[in-house]
């Protein structure tokens, strides 16, 4: 029997997860009563810090990177709502599932891309607030931060729009993939192809 290395573990780890997550996602789950907790298991105070927000300014397109870290850790949440607001008005919202994988951290990057074919040139302000939402459309575990851009276009355009369209939106949900996750799925489709490889080969 051939030795098993750390990541055939690591990876078989997430395959079980996936399965498992397959198996039972946040949708199934049976709508709670109450509030939430504002108290972690170890009874500290639950809150979404963000800690910074990144551009990057392309052609016609602004890459934006949400950097967020969850308090006391990820396992005090499950799902939180993320909304964007350019220049005063709302942009755009979606639901974030949070991963409690063994591969997964409790500072989380969020990314998003914004069109920006007709956004005039000049200073402009990126806000984004982050929350649970329950039931009764409460808010809970509120936070924001805003962000000023000195927007220049990569490529000018004759027309102008008020506001800009998330390009990367995939639905209402939005599941992060932490960079080991991504690391050990890339070797799970390595491995996959040259397996379909050597079938080929004997065929």
């Amino acid at each position: 029997m051939g030795k098993v290395t750390k990541t055939g573990r690591l990876r078989e780890k997430t395959i079980a997860e996936v399965k498992q997550y397959k198996q039972k996602t946040f949708d199934n789950l049976p709508a709670m009563q109450g509030k939430p907790s504002q108290k972690g298991d170890a009874g500290t105070k639950k809150q979404i810090k963000i800690t910074e927000i990144c551009n990057e300014t392309k052609e016609d397109e602004l890459d934006l990177k949400v950097v967020f870290r969850l308090i006391p850790s990820r396992a005090a949440f499950s799902k939180i709502m993320t909304e964007l607001h350019f220049d005063g008005q709302k942009l755009y919202r979606t639901a974030v599932r949070i991963p409690q994988g063994l591969l997964s951290a409790n500072d989380l990057e969020l990314p998003f891309i914004l069109d920006m074919r007709g956004i005039n040139a000049g200073l402009h302000s990126i806000r984004v607030e982050m929350y649970e939402l329950w039931a009764s459309e409460e808010k809970f575990n509120c936070t924001s931060k805003e962000a000023t851009l000195d927007y220049v276009p990569v490529r000018r355009q004759d027309r102008y729009i008020k506001i800009p369209i998330v390009k990367n939106a995939t639905g209402d949900e939005i599941e992060i993939v932490s960079k080991p996750q991504k690391e050990v799925y890339r070797e799970i489709e390595k491995d996959l192809k040259e397996e379909h490889v050597s079938q080929q080969d004997k065929w």
